[in-house]
């Protein structure tokens, strides 16, 4: 099955080493899939360098999740389980810690980064 819902999005959050955020279909942060799943992460899961997790705002149940998702640029973002889990860049590390350092103090990029593909793989 292939969707495409992520090629031609852009990363509209960088907080360096922290993580950079994409999967906004607007671009602005505001924007998503018009629904909302809920699937909640095991509580023994860690935001290390590289892991994936989708993007939700505070005042949301842990584990909901709509586009957005966060890829993290740190060690260890040390985030509380609240956060459902993608899974983990296997190709392309460097590419991401070099997105990791295009953020301003607003955690706004400082330049366009746009997704051209992306590709989930379940095994």
């Amino acid at each position: 099955m292939q969707h495409e819902f992520f090629d031609r999005t852009v990363f509209h959050r960088i907080v360096v080493g922290f993580v950079i955020q994409g999967g906004d279909p607007t671009a602005s942060g505001a924007g998503g899939p018009g629904y909302t799943v809920v699937e909640k992460p095991p509580a023994s899961v860690q935001y290390t360098l590289g892991v994936a997790a989708m993007a939700k705002s505070q005042d949301q149940p842990p584990g909901a999740s709509g586009s957005q998702f966060f890829v993290v640029t740190a060690q260890n973002a040390g985030l509380p389980p609240d956060y459902a889990l993608l899974g983990k860049v296997v190709s392309g590390l460097p590419v991401v810690e070099r997105i990791g350092k295009l953020g301003n103090a607003n955690e706004q990029p400082t330049t366009v980064v746009e997704i051209q593909k992306a590709t989930l793989h379940v095994g």
